[in-house]
C-alpha cells in the first residue's frame, strides 16, 4: 500500500474541510434567505405578521420576602431562667408559653403593693368619716324679779314669795357635729390612686416573667438556656430591639421590615401573609398602582413565579442607590409593598426576589412587535409588506406599549405583513453587509473567508508536519 507524503495528505485534508465549510456556509444562506422577505429594493428584510392577543406593560423592581406576622419577643421582667420550653423549628400557637424566670423578687413586690394599698384605703376611710366635735353651750335665767304684794302683817311675806317666784335655774346646751377635712381626704385619695398603680405594675412585672407567644408560627431562634440570666424591657408595651435578651415586648410582636429581621430572646416566623418590600426607579414608580397585579419571581428558585398584587407605593424616596428595573437611569428609588396570594407555605422571610408589576393591558387586542412601528405618541408609522412584495407606509394608532410589543388600535388589520425595520439588511443574503457570520461570504467577504480558510489549512499543514 502506497503512503501519501504528509504534504499532499495535509492538502487534501484542507481541500475536504474546504468543502465541508462550503456546504455549511450555503445551508446558512439558504436558512436565512428563506426567513427573509423581499421588499422590491436591492435588499431583504424581516416581517411580522398582525395578531391578536394580549398585551402586557410592565415595570421591574427588586426586594425582599417579609411576613407581617413574623415577631421577635422579650422578657418584661429580667431575672434567671428557670424554664425554656421551646426549640429552634418547633411549632407554637398564640399564647403558648415559650420560657420562664424566677418569679421571687417580682412576687415580693406585689406583697408589698398589696400591703401599702390597705393601708392608704384605710387612711381615705378615716379621712372620708372625718371627726366628731361635741359642743356644750352654759344655760341662763330667764323670768321677772317683781311681783304683786299684799298689806299689813302679811306684806313681808307676799314680797318675799313674789321674788323667789320670778327666779330660774340656768341649763347647759350640747352640741355634737362632724368635722371632715377636704385636703386630708384629697391627700388620702391619691395614696390610694398611686398604691394601685404600684399594686398593677408590681403584677405586671409578675405576669412579665412568663414569656408566651404572640403569634402562632415556627421558632426560629432561642436566646438561651436554663441558669442563664436575661434581661427585661420593663415594659409590657415596647418594641422589640436587636441583642438575645433585650429590647421587644414582653408578650408583643414586632413586625418585620424590608431592612431588618425581627430579634428578641425568642423569634417566631410565619409564613402565612407573607408580603414583598420592593424598591422601584423613579420612572417606573410612577407607573405603580395600589390593586395592579404582579408576578414575584425568587432569586434563588428563578422557576417558581408567584403571584401578588401592589398594597402602597410610597410617594417618598427610600435610597440613592443604583436603579433597578426598566428605566433605571435615576439612582432615585420609591418603596412599594405587594401582597403574595400565591402559596406561601415553602418560603422563608428575607429571601430576595424580582417583582414583575403589570401596570398596562390589553385583552383581544391587535399587536405588533415594537420594531414594526417607528415614531413617539399615540401616532406611529409602520410600513406593510404585501404579496406581491411592494410596500406600503401607514400611519397607526397605538394603545399599550408592552415588553415587546404595541397594541395597534387602527391602521392594520389581523393577517397582515409589516416590516421590522430594526432587522432591516443591505445585503443580498440576509446578512449585514451582504457576508456571513466571521467573514464567510460573497465578494470580499468570501476572500476574506478563503485567507482565514487558507490560514487554516497553514495550520493544518503545520499540524501535520509535527
Amino acid at each position: 500500500m502506497k503512503v501519501l507524503p504528509r504534504r499532499r495528505r495535509a492538502v487534501i485534508l484542507n481541500s475536504l474541510l474546504g468543502v465541508v465549510l462550503l456546504a455549511g456556509g450555503g445551508l446558512a444562506y439558504a436558512t436565512v434567505n428563506a426567513d427573509a422577505t423581499p421588499t422590491g429594493r436591492s435588499g431583504q428584510t424581516r416581517t411580522a405578521t398582525v395578531a391578536k392577543g394580549t398585551v402586557l406593560a410592565t415595570v421591574s423592581g427588586s426586594g425582599t420576602l417579609a411576613s407581617p406576622t413574623d415577631a421577635g419577643v422579650d422578657f418584661v421582667t429580667g431575672g434567671t431562667l428557670t424554664s425554656v420550653k421551646v426549640g429552634v423549628g418547633d411549632k407554637v400557637t398564640k399564647g403558648q408559653v415559650l420560657a420562664k424566670v424566677s418569679t421571687t423578687d417580682a412576687q415580693a413586690k406585689v406583697d408589698a403593693a398589696e400591703a401599702a394599698l390597705n393601708t392608704a384605703e384605710a387612711s381615705l376611710t378615716k379621712a372620708q368619716a372625718g371627726e366628731t366635735v361635741t359642743t356644750t353651750i352654759p344655760g341662763s335665767s330667764t323670768g321677772s324679779g317683781s311681783g304683786a304684794g299684799s298689806t299689813g302683817g302679811r306684806g313681808g311675806a307676799g314680797q318675799s314669795g313674789g321674788q323667789n317666784a320670778g327666779q330660774t335655774t340656768p341649763q347647759p346646751t350640747t352640741t355634737t357635729t362632724t368635722k371632715v377635712d377636704a385636703a386630708q381626704v384629697a391627700q388620702a385619695e391619691q395614696q390610694v390612686t398611686d398604691a394601685q398603680n404600684d399594686l398593677s405594675d408590681a403584677e405586671d412585672a409578675l405576669a412579665g416573667t412568663v414569656l408566651k407567644a404572640p403569634v402562632g408560627g415556627t421558632v426560629a431562634s432561642v436566646g438561651g438556656k436554663v441558669g442563664d440570666t436575661v434581661s427585661g424591657t420593663g415594659s409590657s408595651t415596647g418594641s422589640a430591639a436587636s441583642g438575645s435578651g433585650q429590647g421587644g415586648s414582653g408578650n408583643s410582636s414586632s413586625s418585620s421590615s424590608s431592612s431588618s429581621a425581627p430579634s428578641g430572646f425568642v423569634v417566631i416566623t410565619n409564613p402565612s401573609g407573607m408580603q414583598v418590600d420592593a424598591s422601584f426607579s423613579e420612572s417606573d414608580a410612577l407607573k405603580v398602582k395600589k390593586g395592579q397585579a404582579a408576578t414575584v419571581t425568587l432569586n434563588a428558585q428563578s422557576d417558581t413565579q408567584l403571584n401578588a398584587k401592589v398594597l402602597s407605593i410610597s410617594s417618598l424616596p427610600t435610597s440613592s442607590g443604583s436603579g433597578s428595573g426598566s428605566g433605571s437611569g435615576s439612582a432615585v428609588q420609591y418603596a412599594a409593598k405587594l401582597q403574595i396570594t400565591s402559596d406561601t407555605s415553602a418560603l422563608r422571610t428575607g429571601m430576595s426576589a424580582t417583582v414583575s408589576v403589570v401596570t398596562g393591558e390589553a385583552d383581544n387586542a391587535l399587536y405588533v412587535p415594537t420594531n414594526a412601528v417607528s415614531g413617539t405618541g399615540a401616532s406611529r408609522t409602520a410600513t406593510v409588506v404585501k404579496d406581491d412584495g411592494s410596500t406600503e407606509r401607514r400611519t397607526v394608532q397605538v394603545g399599550i406599549e408592552g415588553d415587546s410589543s404595541v397594541q395597534i388600535s387602527s391602521g392594520l388589520s389581523s393577517g397582515e405583513k409589516v416590516e421590522l425595520t430594526s432587522t432591516t439588511t443591505s445585503g443580498s443574503n440576509g446578512f449585514p453587509g451582504g457576508a456571513f457570520p466571521g467573514g464567510f461570504g460573497g465578494g470580499a467577504g468570501f476572500g476574506g473567508g478563503g485567507a482565514g480558510f487558507g490560514g487554516g489549512g497553514r495550520n493544518i499543514g503545520g499540524g501535520a508536519r509535527r
